[in-house]
This record gives C-alpha cells, structure tokens and sequence, in this order.
C-alpha cells in the first residue's frame, strides 16, 4: 500500500515538473457554456444507452433471510443462586493462582520444553482410559476405539505416553468425559459453580469431574491413582494445566470480570450441549437460545 503511495506521489511530482501551462481563453463563458452542453449531452446518451441494452442488471432482490428479533439474542441472566459464596471462592481461587499457582508454572516453564511436552502426553494418555468409558456410555462407538487404537498406541511406541505416537499416525486426540455424557442424554448443566483450585463450573460439571476421577481411580493403571504417587502426580498435573493456560484474574481491570467469566463459561457450556445432542433436535426445534427467553430464565436453570 505504502508503494502505491510513493509510486503515485513520484507520478504526480513528475507530472508537475513537465505540464505545459497554456494561456487563458480569450472567451470563457462561451466556451464554459459549450462544455456544460457536450457533457449534459454525454450523460442522456450514456443513460439511454444503459436502458436500453438487452443485459441491462435487475435491481437486487430482497433478501429472503428473517429478521433478527429479540428472542435470537442469548439471555444475559445466569442461574447463579450459590452467588455469595461463588464470589469468595473465585477471590480465593485467585489469591492462591496470585501466589502459589503463578509461581510454581513459571518456574515449571523453565524446564525444557521436550520435558514439558512429554509429562504433559503422558497425561493426556492415561484420560484416554475415561474417554474410552464415556465414548461407550455416549454409545459413540468409532470415537471409543480410536481412543483405544491411541492409548495402545502411544502406550508402546510412544514409550508410556511420552510421545503422541498416534496423532503422527491421523489419530488425532478427541478427549471426552462424563459431564459431556450427562449432556448427550438430556441432563441441563445446571447452576453455575465456582469449585476452589479448578475455577469456574456448574453442578453437573462439578459432579462429572468427581465421576471422571471415580473412572481413573477404579481402574487404576500401575498403581498410580493410589498411595502416595498420586498425590505427586496430581500436583504435576495441576501445575501442567495451569502453565498452558494463559488467563490471569483481573488482568483486564473490569469491575464485572466474575459477571463476564460467569456468562461465557455457562453460555459455552449451553452451545457445546446443543451441539452434542444435534442429532437429536428434530427439524424445525426452537434453539436453546429461544426457549430460554420465551420461559424467561436465566442462563444455565
């Protein structure tokens, strides 16, 4: 674009630098007139032209798509009635990420990134284990024996989940869990929730992570959910989550930062559900969106 610029502006420079100045007309007005004549005359016949030319452009149709109404706008309530103690768990969540959980990913950052890289696979292998139980609960068969072909997979050649063997081979990573189960069989997410050292939720959420960990830990593979190392693995864990997530709380200085979480976290929640039940909705159904506001009630009742 500058060079465009410059181009045109060198043009205009050399333009000036050899026009020929002519001297004034000795009759003005006449030739003004004579001008205004030839350019009106111009005009009828390009217009007459233009009407009369057998591929001469039909004026737009209007436009076939409804109206925006006010229904089609999500609702900006959320069901929220543990609000008081939901507000002092997210300030002391963000206290503990200030001064305990910042920290400790940052020096974790310093590690090279090949170890950050395999500690953070190896985790992502062993939830395999929970997708494969909610993939079959969802009965979404396909997706459950890919995510069996990859835990097999990364497990032997990609030397205990150390490396992500099976997004090399097209099968990339598809993680599901018990909350996104509850969602394909018409279970809403109910109230919004704050849990302390996770962050923002709901209560079907909150229950789902309880049932998720209830997989991992009844199955327990090598012992690790158990005793004294999964306590060191759940910390490792914890910290690798947090350093690949880039939210800092209060960062944007808005006075509404909780109002805002609240709202995103939940209407992403309700759009992820319709999604997943989408071939449920029969042609024609009202969108979650719609029945929301027609029975007036907030965001995630």
């Amino acid at each position: 674009m500058f060079a465009w610029l410059f181009l045109l502006a060198l043009g205009g420079c050399a333009s000036e630098s050899v026009s020929i100045r002519s001297l004034p007309t000795e009759h003005p007005a006449a030739e003004n007139a004579a001008a205004a004549e030839s350019a009106a005359a111009f005009t009828a016949a390009a217009m007459g032209a233009a009407d009369n030319h057998p591929d001469k452009a039909s004026p737009p149709a209007e436009s076939t798509a409804p109206p925006v109404t006010p229904s089609d706008a999500p609702s900006m309530y959320t069901y929220d009635p543990w609000e008081r103690l939901n507000r002092f768990t997210y300030r002391f969540n963000a206290r503990f990420d200030e001064r305990v959980f910042l920290p400790v990913s940052n020096i974790y950052r310093r590690v090279p990134t090949r170890i950050r890289s395999g500690v953070h696979n190896f985790f992502d292998n062993l939830s395999e284990v929970d997708s494969v139980v909610n993939y079959a609960l969802q009965w979404r068969l396909k997706l459950g024996l890919r995510s069996v072909g990859r835990f097999v997979i990364n497990s032997t050649l990609g030397i205990g989940g150390l490396f992500d063997v099976a997004a090399k081979l097209k099968l990339p990573p598809a993680p599901t869990g018990l909350s996104t189960t509850l969602a394909k069989w018409g279970m809403h997410p109910g109230p919004y929730l704050v849990i302390p050292l996770l962050g923002p939720s709901t209560l079907r959420d909150g229950l789902a992570f309880i049932g998720d960990y209830g997989v991992l830990y009844g199955i327990d593979l090598g012992n690790l959910y158990r005793g004294n190392v999964s306590w060191g693995l759940g910390v490792v864990n914890a910290v690798d989550k947090r350093s690949n997530v880039s939210f800092r709380y209060y960062a944007t200085g808005s006075p509404f930062e909780y109002e805002n979480i609240r709202f995103l976290y939940v209407r992403k929640r309700l759009i992820e559900d319709q999604g997943v039940r989408a071939k449920e909705i029969r042609e024609g159904a009202k969108s979650t969106t719609q029945e929301e506001n027609e029975v007036a009630e907030p965001a995630g009742k």
